[in-house]
């Protein structure tokens, strides 16, 4: 197949027919015909030469060049594509290292393997360009809506036709239990795009809590134009949903607006979503007002946020724990998503057991190592006395505000609790020795005797192994397996050390092993500082 005048313009008119068909740059496609051509030429006249072909884009006329490039003589590998600059001057007059000779050589007439695999090439290329266009036309896409046409199912997987592509809906991410059949419209959430081997891959969702928040953004305007923010969506997907609105307008309701005349907005975002219970529930900044709304319709009667550990406990009637908690769990699992805490729901009996107990255990505590009848140790809890070291070191004053205490019961008191602290002190240094403590340990300020027992225990015996510690292996902290929160104990946690005093601590400890530089630290500290006095003035 040799390329003459009559097919010459038939090229650019092949090229135009599969650029419009594939909706792609038709130079794409005269470049993949250069790259085909040029490939087959090379098993014409060596696969070592460099040869290359030109298509004009007005003509069609294919021209056919030997390339040739100057290198040094002791680079030289290639002599068919590839001369010194002594050779160079029969063709050049003053050549230099990197110049090219172009000669143009006579076109080649294909044979039947040379276009099929020039045919092979072309079809490659026009492939990776259409791959780009969709990839780059789709990327965009994300965390939008988009309507497709349900092309076949597999494995579960649904495959959508959504106009200049293929996306896929995973059996993971539809509702419930809904199916589809070919030709069914399908409105889902773009997720994800990705550039694999095989093609962009379009990857839909409609489980997303993010498809809620798109459906309630174009069917309630005030959302669309900003005037109400959708802060916060939790969805058990096809059963029920919680969604946190404010609305930065006080002249506008943010719930009555998602609502909608008789509920006619709602209500169209519960159709597409298969049937979906949604509560719309105002958002406040005060975690416990929303989560107060966010477990709705239970009555709640307390709220207690733990914030070093992100959890609530919240404390209902005992006749709303179970409204509160929701079939399966759901209500409070919802809330849970919503406000990013765990939670705990106790009733007003168990809340009462577990501060009775509570109580009774520090009762006990001043009874047995103080000394004191059951009466007046319960004075000292009911003040809000916990700890020994709350009475042997607080301020007289404050004992003698306790009624009943003089100066000089207080000072028994604090007497009696200092002398119970030295022992206790005095019988965790003996054990901590006997453990192999180094002095390095002992000597470090900051830790007492009980800590430092408290750290034997776990194989910490010097300062070296003090200094390697982490923050939250002191202080203890919580981790997320497989979406629920644990708690990691902390070694010093019952002395309660915050994670602050033990980075400090362990901070002190590098310093003084000579790991840390304090001038690196103060150079740090400042630019922090600088840094944040540039944000407040960009404020």
């Amino acid at each position: 197949m040799a390329i003459t005048a009559a097919n010459q313009l038939e090229l650019l008119q092949t090229a135009e027919a599969v650029a419009r068909e594939k909706m792609i740059d038709p130079d794409l496609v005269i470049q993949a015909m250069e790259e085909s051509l040029a490939r087959a030429a090379k098993s014409r006249y060596g696969a070592e030469m460099d040869i290359r072909v030109s298509i004009d884009r007005k003509t069609g006329k294919a021209t056919f060049t030997r390339v040739r490039t100057v290198v040094e003589d002791e680079d030289l590998e290639n002599y068919q594509a590839e001369l010194t600059v002594e050779q160079a001057k029969q063709y050049l007059e003053n050549p230099s290292v990197g110049d090219e000779i172009v000669d143009e050589v006579p076109p080649v007439d294909l044979g039947r393997i040379a276009a099929q695999s020039a045919k092979q090439v072309i079809l490659q290329k026009v492939r990776e360009a259409e791959r780009d266009r969709q990839y780059e036309e789709f990327k965009d896409r994300v965390g939008t809506i988009i309507n497709g046409i349900v092309k076949r199912e597999e494995y579960g997987n649904i495959i959508v036709d959504v106009g200049r592509g293929e996306a896929i809906l995973r059996r993971n991410e539809k509702i419930g239990r809904e199916s589809y059949r070919p030709n069914d419209r399908i409105r889902a959430y773009v997720k994800d795009v990705r550039r694999e081997t095989r093609g962009p891959q379009i990857f839909l969702s409609r489980t997303a809590p993010e498809f809620m928040a798109e459906l309630f953004k174009m069917e309630v305007p005030e959302i669309y134009d900003g005037i109400i923010e959708i802060k916060a969506v939790a969805r058990d997907p096809g059963s029920r949903a919680k969604i946190g609105v404010i609305s930065y307008d006080n002249s506008i309701d943010p719930v009555g607006a998602c609502v909608g005349m008789r509920g006619s907005r709602v209500q169209a975002v519960v159709g597409e979503l298969q049937g979906e219970k949604i509560d719309i529930i105002p958002w406040n900044e005060d975690q416990a007002t929303f989560l107060v709304n966010a477990l709705q319709p239970a009555e709640v009667s307390k709220v207690v946020i733990d914030e070093e550990a992100q959890k609530i406990e919240v404390v209902v009637p005992d006749e709303q724990l179970s409204l509160a908690i929701g079939r399966r769990g759901q209500n409070v699992r919802l809330a849970s998503q919503l406000t990013g805490l765990d939670i705990d729901i106790l009733t007003e009996a168990e809340e009462s057991a577990r501060r009775q107990a509570e109580f009774a255990e520090r009762t006990k505590l001043f009874v047995d190592a103080l000394d004191l009848d059951e009466f007046f140790a319960q004075l000292l809890v009911a003040e809000g006395f916990t700890s020994l070291e709350e009475v042997a070191y607080v301020e007289m004053d404050e004992l003698l505000s306790i009624e009943g205490v003089d100066e000089d019961t207080a000072g028994e008191l604090q007497a009696r609790a200092r002398d119970v602290i030295e022992e206790q002190n005095r019988k965790a240094l003996e054990a901590a020795k006997e453990m192999g403590v180094e002095q390095s340990l002992f000597d470090f300020e900051g830790l007492t005797p009980q800590m430092i027992e408290a750290l034997a225990k776990d194989d910490v015996k010097t300062l070296e192994d003090f200094a390697t510690c982490a923050d939250w292996e002191l202080a203890g902290g919580w981790t997320t397996v497989d979406g629920q929160r644990v708690k990691d104990e902390g070694l010093l946690e019952k002395f309660d050390v915050s994670l602050e005093e033990a980075q400090n601590l362990i901070m002190t400890a590098r310093i003084q092993l000579g790991w840390v530089d304090p001038s690196e630290l103060e150079g740090d500290a400042e630019d922090e500082g600088e840094e944040e006095t540039a944000e407040e003035a960009e404020a």
